[in-house]
C-alpha cells in the first residue's frame, strides 16, 4: 500500500531543491493561464460594451500624451547613439555614406518599437499596476462590484484601448525622432554627406520596413495592458503588495515584449519570404 507523502507544511518535511523548482514551475503555469483567462474576459468585455468616453479620454491623455515627451527624447538619443557607435567602423570599411540606411532602418523595424515599448512598460505599465493595486487594497475594486459595475469594463478595458491604439503612433514618433537625430549627428558631427546619406536611406528602407515595426507595437501595447492591470488586480495587501505589482508589472511585460519581438519577427521572416522569395528584407 503506497503511503503518501508528507504535506510541504509539515515541520518535518524539508523541501529539496527539485521541490523548489517544481512550486516555481507550477505557480509560472498558473499565472499564464490566470493572465490568459483575465486577458479572454478583458476582450469579450471590449466587444459586448463599448466605454464611455468618460472613461477613456483620460486613459488615452495619462498613456498617450503625457508619453511623448519620454518616447521622442528616447528616439533621438537612440539614433544619435547609433550614428557615434556605427560611424567609426564603417568609415574604416570606406562606407561612411551607407550610415543612413543601417541606422534608419535598425530603428524602424527592431530598435523603435521595442525601445518605445520597453520605456511604456516602465512609465504606464507600472502606473497602471500601483494604481489598480491600490484600488485593489482599499477595496475601491470591490466596491465597484458591490454597485453593479463590472471592474474589467470599468477599469481594464479603456487601458488596453489606449496602450493598443496609442502606441504604434508613439512607435512611429519614436522613429521619426531617431532618424532625425541619427542624421544631426551624421552629417552634421561626423561631416557624412547629407545626399548620400539620404539617398541610401530611400534605397534601403521602404514602406514594408516601417509597417513591420508598427505592426509589431500593437502586440506590445495589448502584452503591455492585459499583464499590468492583471498584476494590479491580484495585488496583495499592504505597500509592499503594490510595489511588488508594480515591479511585476514592468519585468513581465519587458518579457513578453522581448517574446513577442522573437516570435513575430520569425512568422514576418517566413510569410514575407513565401510571398516575395527573392525580396530580402527581415523583421
Amino acid at each position: 500500500m503506497a503511503v503518501a507523502s508528507p504535506p510541504a507544511s509539515n515541520p518535518a518535511f524539508h523541501a529539496t531543491p527539485v521541490h523548489r523548482v517544481g512550486e516555481q514551475i507550477f505557480d509560472m503555469v498558473a499565472d499564464i493561464g490566470d493572465v490568459g483567462l483575465f486577458s479572454a474576459l478583458t476582450i469579450s468585455w471590449l466587444f459586448r460594451r463599448r466605454p464611455k468616453w468618460s472613461t477613456l479620454v483620460p486613459s488615452f491623455y495619462a498613456i498617450g500624451v503625457s508619453s511623448v515627451p519620454v518616447v521622442a527624447i528616447t528616439g533621438t538619443f537612440i539614433g544619435m547613439v547609433l550614428a557615434v557607435q556605427a560611424h567609426s567602423q564603417f568609415a574604416m570599411m570606406g562606407l561612411a555614406t551607407r550610415l543612413g540606411s543601417v541606422i534608419n532602418i535598425s530603428l524602424v523595424k527592431e530598435l523603435g518599437p521595442v525601445l518605445a515599448a520597453t520605456m511604456l512598460a516602465g512609465r504606464v505599465g507600472s502606473a497602471m499596476s500601483a494604481e489598480l493595486g491600490t484600488m485593489r487594497v482599499t477595496e475601491q475594486i470591490d466596491a465597484l462590484s458591490a454597485l453593479g459595475t463590472n471592474p474589467i469594463n470599468y477599469l481594464v478595458v479603456p487601458r488596453f484601448l489606449a496602450c493598443f491604439l496609442l502606441i504604434p503612433l508613439l512607435t512611429l514618433m519614436a522613429d521619426f525622432m531617431g532618424v532625425i537625430g541619427g542624421a544631426v549627428i551624421s552629417t552634421q558631427l561626423l561631416a557624412v554627406d547629407s545626399f548620400a546619406y539620404w539617398q541610401h536611406s530611400r534605397e534601403y528602407v521602404g514602406g514594408m520596413d516601417l509597417f513591420a515595426g508598427v505592426f509589431k507595437s500593437f502586440f506590445f501595447g495589448a502584452a503591455i495592458a492585459l499583464i499590468s492591470c492583471h498584476r494590479g488586480f491580484h495585488s496583495r495587501a499592504g505597500a509592499e503588495g503594490v510595489g511588488r505589482a508594480a515591479t511585476e508589472a514592468f519585468v513581465y511585460s519587458f518579457i513578453a515584449i522581448l517574446f513577442l519581438d522573437l516570435t513575430i519577427g520569425i512568422a514576418w521572416n517566413a510569410v514575407y519570404r513565401s510571398i516575395w522569395p527573392q525580396a530580402g528584407g527581415l523583421i
